[in-house]
């Protein structure tokens, strides 16, 4: 239905009139792909993917949306005060009866939406700790086994292997081929590393490609790979792009080399660094020994020279004469002692025949006991008790008569 070519008369329902203004919009070249610089404002992206917003000037205001299909494109996380420019297509919400901005793409003024989206990301992962110090792993100095995470054509892996070779050339290499650019180059990436430390373990990682532009590079500034890394058990050294390129897998990595063939310097020691160091070890240790060898030669001819292997007879001259004299002191000490001890012995002799009770049967007195135990007083005995008596030269028995 033509609106405007119905009589004037007629009344028209709302969806027609809105109906109508949407085609106009639709038919409107200048609206069909349009980009509009604005502050973003009530950004809210919901879990469908869709995202809703506002963008503003200082004089006037539109709305917009950007669905999931575009959406999940966005390489940099909108926030509210930022300024934009939205690239879409100018139509009309038939519910609401507003027109609003269908967006397509969404760049950040000024800064490039790659360089906003590695800003953003990197102080989020920084936030969680992924790029502490602490957590870096260190690289193992003669590794066997060498795992390389990177694409199969290319001068990386030629570099990587011509380098570890001639360094040290028992290493083992193993290749994960994966996309280094693209879109499904961060998860063959991520999926690598996991597939190391999972199925394949290897002493070290090296993870990296060759140099290119900031979106060539992507793959490894991507979230995905970011963690890979940050998890690997596995130590890893990223080697993306060349010296002056950073991304943040260099950050979260346990070592970053500047270019691939840094990282096979890195993962693999100088067999001739080595060789050199023990060939010099070895010439210290003939000098020490031939140092050791002089200095007791030296040693061994003193003695030869001394007095004492000249005439050894005089040390036992000395020797001799030093164990008489001790000889004698001994002697000497041995005697006052046994005399000291003789002496201590006759008086406590003397104490003890003083004790003896022969003596004072020898005055006339004697021993009075019952059944075997000394009588001392009249009260231990009654008339008709058995008593033994010892005299000085003899024993007899008596009964008691009376007792007074």
């Amino acid at each position: 239905m033509e609106i405007l070519r119905e009589p004037q008369n007629t009344v028209h329902r709302v969806s027609d009139v809105t109906n109508y203004i949407k085609r106009m919009f639709q038919r409107e070249p200048a609206l069909a792909h349009l980009s509009v610089r604005g502050e973003l404002s009530n950004f809210k992206c919901y879990a469908s993917g869709h995202c809703y917003f506002t963008l503003k000037d200082a004089n006037s205001c539109i709305k917009g949306v950007m669905f999931r299909s575009r959406a999940q494109y966005l390489r940099f996380r909108p926030e509210n005060g930022m300024q934009v420019v939205v690239t879409g297509n100018i139509s009309v919400y038939e519910r609401d009866g507003v027109y609003q901005l269908y967006a397509d793409r969404m760049m950040p003024e000024g800064a490039g939406d790659l360089a906003l989206a590695f800003e953003q990301l990197k102080a989020k992962l920084a936030a969680e700790g992924l790029f502490d110090a602490s957590h870096k792993k260190p690289l193992p100095k003669f590794p066997k086994r060498i795992g390389i995470v990177t694409s199969i054509s290319g001068a990386v892996l030629r570099d990587i292997y011509h380098v570890s070779k001639r360094r040290w050339p028992s290493v083992q290499l193993v290749l994960k081929p994966v996309l280094v650019q693209g879109e499904e180059a961060a998860g063959q990436i991520a999926e690598a590393i996991a597939f190391f430390n999972e199925k394949y373990p290897v002493d070290v990682l090296i993870v990296g490609r060759g140099g290119g532009s900031m979106e060539d590079l992507w793959a490894f500034n991507e979230e995905p790979v970011v963690r890979a890394i940050y998890a690997s058990q596995i130590p890893v050294i990223s080697a993306v792009g060349h010296e002056t390129d950073f991304t943040l897998a260099d950050f979260a990595s346990d070592q970053r080399a500047a270019t691939p063939s840094q990282a096979a310097e890195l993962a693999v020691p100088d067999r001739q660094d080595y060789l050199r160091y023990v060939g010099s070890l070895k010439a210290r240790l003939q000098q020490e020994m031939q140092r050791a060898l002089t200095e007791k030669r030296l040693r061994l001819d003193a003695c030869l020279r001394s007095t004492a292997m000249k005439n050894p007879q005089l040390l036992l001259a000395d020797r001799a004469q030093r164990l008489d004299q001790l000889r004698t002191r001994l002697d000497s000490l041995t005697k006052n002692q046994l005399q000291d001890r003789k002496h201590q012995l006759a008086i406590v002799l003397q104490k003890l025949d003083l004790l003896n009770p022969v003596h004072i049967l020898r005055q006339g007195y004697g021993i009075v006991e019952k059944q075997g135990a000394a009588v001392s007083s009249i009260k231990e005995i009654k008339a008709g008790d058995l008593l033994d008596i010892t005299l000085k030269d003899g024993r007899c028995r008596a009964r008691v008569e009376e007792k007074r």
